[in-house]
């Protein structure tokens, strides 16, 4: 069986599934199966371009005019041109999605749907209009298409069935893996040049886009009001709502610069390995990579319950609460010695790194598409 994944950005501004689709494929051409991955980027040449990446074959085409859309005549002469058994897409709102329907369509591939976390009450609010505009202008009758959906979660699949979706629904969370210890060193020396004080203090982390998703304004509210005076508050993303200039600028205004240090994430490595704590109080998220990538890498995290992760309080790995309840866990957690959250870093380590491969999610999709593949027409 041939599947085609279908991303429309693998660029790491874009959010985790430019990194988190690249896993997927390439867990599954691990595994043996036929896949080949391919996307757009605004730096393309006119013809595009191939490679190969672990046996994962990648093909990237030019985005065109408008970008922001996602318009793409290279993709979708691939699309049209190509054979497949099934068409995965990862996002919605987007011309890539057409594309993708289109060519299922004209060859008989079954369409799977991953929305990536767009499907949420809060995503599907933000933006509300324009994204009804992209559903019945951009990618029509895409929804209805679909033969099955992918879900990283109980949560988001439920959250698909909540909007009326009856079509099969697969969840196959995210894979995380191990760092190397080489990474990690080269990683902790780039960010203790970057920021001296996370040498001399204890770290509370931030990483992950600056978006109004993630409550970032009001994390860094929270913590000049309840955050411990003698930690420092690290926020490293990828500029999309807000900025690393315009964040610090607010920090200043609050009078917070030696307590928050704000950083660009683009072009360095992830911030984990000076982190004593991990802080995301998102509004929503369907996954949460980055909550699962600091785990593996021995930090504990605070996070809100509009993740999927509340069963790290019953197994005693970290925080997911209601957002009410997040200074309260923030407090709780810094409050723990050094070796106190470090053990229970470790023990999330483990736990993380034993349940979530990318090779399961693989073989959970690939049984998946052979369900749809021989279902009934």
């Amino acid at each position: 069986m041939k599947v085609r994944h279908i991303v429309p950005s693998l660029e790491a501004q874009h959010g985790g599934p430019s990194k988190s689709v690249r896993a997927l494929a390439a867990a599954a051409a691990a595994a043996g199966d036929s896949v080949e991955l391919l996307s757009t980027d605004s730096q393309a040449p006119a013809g595009g371009w191939d490679r190969h990446e672990s046996g994962l074959p990648i093909r990237v085409f030019r985005r065109d005019w408008p970008a922001a859309i996602c318009r793409s005549a290279g993709l979708q002469r691939a699309l049209q041109n190509g054979v497949a058994d099934v068409i995965h897409h990862h996002g919605l709102w987007l011309l890539t999605l057409h594309y993708a329907r289109r060519a299922a369509r004209r060859s008989g591939a079954k369409l799977v749907i991953s929305p990536r976390g767009m499907m949420s009450t809060w995503a599907w609010n933000h933006h509300r209009l324009r994204k009804q505009l992209a559903r019945h202008c951009l990618h029509p009758g895409a929804f209805e298409a679909a033969a099955g959906w992918h879900a990283t979660s109980q949560e988001e699949a439920a959250e698909i069935r909540a909007l009326g979706f009856t079509q099969p629904v697969c969840v196959a969370p995210n894979g995380v893996g191990a760092a190397a210890p080489g990474e990690l060193a080269a990683a902790k020396q780039h960010w203790q040049e970057a920021c001296p004080d996370t040498r001399r203090r204890p770290v509370a982390l931030f990483y992950s886009r600056f978006h109004r998703k993630k409550r970032v304004i009001e994390l860094i509210d929270l913590w000049l009001e309840r955050g411990p005076k003698d930690w420092l508050l690290l926020l490293v993303g990828i500029p999309e709502d807000y900025d690393a200039a315009g964040l610090s600028d607010y920090v200043h205004r609050q009078s917070g610069q030696d307590r928050v240090a704000v950083f660009s994430g683009q072009g360095r490595p992830p911030p984990y390995a000076v982190a004593s704590v991990f802080l995301l109080p998102s509004h929503n998220e369907n996954f949460g990579l980055v909550i699962a990538e600091a785990m593996a890498h021995g930090v504990p995290v605070v996070v809100t319950d509009g993740t999927p992760w509340r069963e790290l309080n019953d197994l005693g790995l970290g925080w997911c609460v209601p957002w009410a309840d997040y200074p309260a866990a923030l407090a709780a957690a810094t409050a723990e010695t050094a070796a106190a959250l470090a053990a229970r870093g470790a023990a999330a380590s483990a736990w993380v790194l034993r349940e979530y491969s990318w090779h399961g999610a693989a073989k959970r999709l690939s049984a998946f598409y052979e369900q749809l593949h021989t279902a009934p027409r």
